[in-house]
């Protein structure tokens, strides 16, 4: 089991062109593929508790921060789901053999559409998936309908709005009008989606970002997978206290034994 390596990965052509960085840990099947959330970094807590399991195990882990993100290049305003889709499909395509996918927040609503653009090129290495309060459609249903008219009303004139952050001491949250019109793009609405492989959710009730009936609702919509939805009654929308981690590795327990038996 060799040390994690940090590397930098180029994507994007020209002018959009920019640098991401990589956390990469050599192991074994299946590797563990990380997806962050929105303004979230490689290095939080939930990220480290995943490698931490890899280690454990001597599986491949993979971590990496989108553009505009932790020690990655560009500026956050510049970031769309389009932007932040095509950095992990290229990221994706450097790691080898079967994985799993951890996507938290925004990085749930990622994984969904890499599952999708994998299987659309049928060759899709995914073989489960852990989402953590899963903030699928976010642009739309969790940003864009909250808004009041007044919101909706600058972020067209001025192409950004800064939301007042949700808990106490945490950052203002710049939302563009960039990420939300690219957001259409990628919008699932209520159709039915299919990854092809296990599904576990993990979900706070208590979480004000992402409503746990949001993922309830995600869950039907995941009707043809095997799909196993955990909510949390006092869990928040962190999922990072230490109960909540042995969770989520739980969780990575038991997807490896259900891909194993499978």
């Amino acid at each position: 089991m060799g040390d994690v390596r940090e590397k930098r990965l180029k994507v994007g052509i020209g002018f959009l062109e920019r640098e991401i960085a990589v956390l990469a840990r050599p192991g074994g099947a299946p590797g563990l593929f990380w997806l962050g959330g929105y303004r979230s970094d490689m290095t939080g807590s939930k990220a480290r508790a995943v490698d931490r399991y890899a280690t454990a195990m001597g599986l491949a882990c993979t971590r990496f921060d989108y553009s505009g993100h932790g020690r990655s290049g560009g500026d956050f305003v510049d970031g769309t789901i389009s932007r932040w889709l095509d950095e992990a499909r290229a990221i994706f395509a450097t790691t080898t053999g079967p994985q799993i996918v951890i996507g938290s927040s925004m990085g749930g609503w990622l994984a969904l559409l890499l599952a999708r653009a994998e299987r659309a090129a049928a060759r899709s290495r995914i073989a489960g998936m852990i989402l953590i309060a899963p903030a699928v459609d976010m642009t739309k249903s969790l940003m864009w309908d909250n808004m009041s008219k007044e919101q909706r009303g600058e972020i067209v004139a001025k192409g950004i709005i800064h939301r007042p952050p949700l808990r106490p001491g945490d950052d203002v949250l710049p939302i563009t009008r960039r990420l939300i019109d690219d957001g259409e793009i990628h919008l699932f609405g209520g159709k039915l989606i299919e990854t092809g492989c296990p599904v576990h959710i993990l979900q706070g009730m208590e979480d004000e970002e992402v409503p746990y009936r949001h993922a309830t609702a995600l869950l039907e919509r995941l009707a043809s997978d095997d799909v196993v939805l955990t909510l949390i009654k006092d869990g928040d929308h962190r999922l990072s206290r230490p109960e909540d981690l042995e969770r989520l590795q739980a969780a990575l327990s038991a997807m490896i034994g259900e891909i194993g038996a499978g």
